[in-house]
């Protein structure tokens, strides 16, 4: 089998699996005369390794991190978003079928899972060839796609494969504490999170009138959205990586902070999406969920060693608690 890896460094988070693996977990899912010819590992995944399979019809294949590697607030992902596949039923024909899973570790020592292979481009390659006015059709169906995950209720709050807070609070305290203790093994400075974490506790009862957990994309953004490359417009064929999903407050979706970074053609976003809760407790909420994803982004910049973005999530972060006390 021809195997076409992408560079990386000996100590990356993500490292490759060899030709060898990638026939052994072809022949597990596929039976012992499955026979690759080709596999391309894809550059768009920061935390799973992707490959795009050459078998009778091509497949994508994912493996996940060695456990060893993997921060407890990111533990076991991949078995997070197979946990969530029934759950995301509501936009089925936009997401790829999952053909077969392994949390056994025992062919390549880590969970994997093959997939469909959806057609379209990655957006992040084709979204730019459209001129800017035409570009709110994209966000358009971005935010109608949001709305339809949102409007899932779920048992508790938490992640899917674990739903185990009875009250939205302790999630997204017990959150705040997972990041910062990953953080302080990462020998990273976590006193701004854990002040995080106290500020969230004090305010418990305001985060505890979000009542009913809805479902949350997690990561939901054009990376992870596939595009028709021959549409005269943006139109989005698939929807890819979920592993991130979780039970809680749709204000505090990834999804939701990306919408609102920039007033430009993101803006035609809320036209389908909907307006936001303009309370001060959902004000309040929202620069808690922000504080959130700047400790998130912080790990996950060290996890692709990008000390600038590190640095400069310290700022960021300040600058938000200075507002909140």
């Amino acid at each position: 089998m021809e195997l076409r890896a992408l560079e990386r460094q000996a100590g990356a988070f993500q490292q490759p699996v060899d030709a060898d693996g990638i026939v052994a977990i072809c022949r597990r899912a596929f039976g012992g005369d499955a026979d690759p010819v080709v596999a391309v590992e894809l550059g768009y995944g920061g935390y799973n390794n992707v490959y795009r399979i050459e078998l009778p019809e091509p497949v994508i294949l994912r493996v996940a991190p060695e456990e060893a590697v993997q921060f407890r607030s990111e533990l076991q992902l991949m078995r997070n978003e197979y946990a969530s596949v029934p759950w995301l039923t509501p936009i089925a024909p936009l997401m790829p079928r999952v053909l077969a899973v392994d949390w056994s570790q025992d062919v390549v020592g880590r969970d994997w899972m093959i997939q469909t292979c959806l057609t379209g481009l990655p957006a992040p390659e084709h979204l730019d060839r459209y001129p800017r006015s035409g570009r709110t059709t994209f966000f358009r169906q971005l935010g109608a796609i949001t709305r339809t995950v949102h409007d899932v209720h779920g048992p508790s709050f938490g992640r899917v494969d674990n739903p185990s807070y009875g009250r939205w609070s302790d999630a997204v305290i017990t959150s705040f504490l997972q990041i910062a203790d990953d953080l302080e093994h990462a020998g990273l400075d976590a006193t701004d999170v854990r002040t995080a974490a106290d500020l969230s506790a004090h305010g418990r009862a305001i985060l505890d009138e979000v009542r009913e957990p809805r479902l949350l994309t997690g990561d939901l953004w054009t990376v992870n959205c596939l595009l028709d490359p021959a549409a005269p417009e943006p139109r989005i064929t698939g929807v890819l990586d979920f592993d991130r999903t979780e039970f809680g407050d749709p204000a505090a979706d990834w999804t939701i902070r990306m919408a609102q970074a920039k007033p430009d053609e993101r803006k035609a976003f809320w036209d389908t999406y909907g307006p936001l809760d303009p309370s001060p407790s959902a004000t309040w909420r929202a620069a808690i969920y922000k504080a959130r994803h700047l400790a998130a982004v912080r790990l996950e910049r060290h996890r692709l060693n990008n000390p600038t973005a590190v640095h400069q999530s310290f700022d960021d972060l300040s600058k938000l608690l200075t507002d909140l006390t």
